[in-house]
């Protein structure tokens, strides 16, 4: 959200109180509430959620407040509403740039479920959407950093676990993190840290690191670039297209193709300077452990880096452990291409029904927490790579991977309609039960 929007939101306010006599009450009442729309609107696109689920949820709300004349057009950077009681006023609003933590997602969350109860004013609303999005993060950038290392070592442990690569992860995953926390203090490097940080880890490989690690470079190199890997952005666009959000799933699409080249402009600039990749011979794998210590460390990773709410350690990693679970089990059942599928269909029921219990963060955290790891940017970046070297072993990975976006989006999807479709037949019965 742009700095600006409360300040802008405090002036109407202001400017409404100021034409109290002309504007009737009704009229000032469905303009607050097509605020905090707005805010509510732009605050869940900054936390990543799907178009589709955002139009669904203002609709709810604006149904709550019996603001029902409500039109609104949701794309992944911009929220339009209008209401004819509000004096058809069009509102339209830009959010910021970048994802928001996963602290930030569950407060976003706890104020929508405040909002579908009634439980808050639109005034009150737009106060603590603006406190949310200024809030500071839970740890400093040491702790941040040290989350991206551990993350680095974890997602390298669920790609490729052996025992000689685990340091590299740590020393190249924390060069990464440095460039990506600078690039969160110095807004105007953001466009170019994904191409400095893949040439700089793939030079750093192809020259003093694949010997050591052994194997090829390319499974080295994308671990210490996950918190670039456009996974979630490529799911996220294809669950909209799925949901017939044509332009924001296109849209999205194009960006997260975006991101994936400048990660293989880098590579691809690196292997022009080094000449070849160079391979070496492959080390033995680490047993089947290696893969659930992965998911551990991956959601510790992930509650340092991303700012995780107090208390939602546990519960990500049960949500990733179920996921990975799945997974696998998906893979050697139905093979990697579809494995992502089985995967994505456990995520939101689990994730509803975890954040029942008391001590459980929104679903939208850990959900988010488990589309990463379903890793399918990974794939996409490897791929890519592959092909820019003119590898005809990284088409069949690239087409590899455009099905395991297509196949985890259409698994979210079922694992959606599942979870809505159990709720419904649960109040059905607790109905039925009542009227006993």
């Amino acid at each position: 959200m742009a700095n600006g929007w409360f300040e802008r939101q405090v002036g109407r306010l202001l400017k409404q109180s100021a034409e109290g006599d002309t504007i009737s009450t009704e009229e000032t009442d469905a303009r607050s509430i097509l605020t905090m729309l707005e805010g509510l609107g732009l605050a869940m696109i900054e936390t990543g959620q799907a178009t589709n689920d955002v139009e669904e949820t203002l609709r709810l709300v604006a149904k709550v407040y019996q603001l029902e004349d409500v039109r609104t057009v949701v794309l992944p950077t911009y929220v339009m509403l209008q209401s004819t009681t509000a004096g058809g006023e069009v509102r339209v609003e830009s959010a910021r740039q970048g994802g928001g933590r996963l602290d930030q997602t569950g407060a976003v969350e706890t104020l929508i479920g405040r909002a579908l109860r009634r439980e808050v004013s639109p005034a009150a609303a737009v106060a603590e959407v603006a406190r949310i999005r200024t809030a500071k993060p839970r740890f400093g950038p040491v702790v941040s950093l040290l989350g991206h290392v551990i993350l680095t070592v974890g997602f390298g442990m669920v790609i490729y676990p052996t025992l000689q690569a685990i340091w590299v992860y740590a020393v190249l995953g924390a060069g990464v993190g440095a460039l990506v926390l600078l690039a969160r203090r110095f807004t105007g490097l953001s466009s170019t840290v994904p191409v400095i940080a893949a040439f700089g880890v793939t030079l750093a490989t192809t020259l003093l690191l694949v010997h050591v690690a052994g194997d090829e470079p390319l499974r080295i190199i994308a671990p210490p670039l996950v918190s670039f890997l456009p996974g979630l952005t490529l799911t996220i666009a294809a669950i909209e297209l799925t949901n017939n959000q044509v332009i924001a799933g296109a849209s999205r699409l194009v960006f997260g193709v975006a991101q994936l080249l400048l990660l293989t402009f880098g590579v691809f600039a690196a292997t022009t300077l080094v000449g070849h990749l160079p391979t070496a011979a492959p080390q033995p794998l680490l047993g089947p452990w290696a893969g659930l210590v992965g998911v551990a460390l991956v959601a510790v990773g992930f509650t340092l880096f991303m700012s995780a709410p107090r208390g939602a350690l546990v519960w990500i990693f049960l949500s990733l452990a179920l996921t990975y679970g799945a997974q696998a089990l998906g893979a050697f059942s139905l093979g990697a291409g579809l494995s992502g599928f089985v995967g994505a269909v456990v995520v939101a029921p689990f994730t509803r029904f975890a954040s029942h219990f008391r001590t459980s963060p929104p679903a939208s955290v850990m959900s988010l927490a488990c589309f990463w790891l379903l890793v399918p940017g990974a794939l996409g970046f490897i791929g890519l790579s592959g092909v820019a070297q003119g590898g005809a072993a990284g088409l069949h990975t690239l087409a590899t991977a455009g099905i395991s976006v297509l196949s985890i989006a259409l698994g979210a999807i079922v694992g959606i309609s599942l979870s809505r479709d159990a709720g419904r037949l649960a109040r059905l019965a607790r109905r039925g039960v009542s009227r006993r």
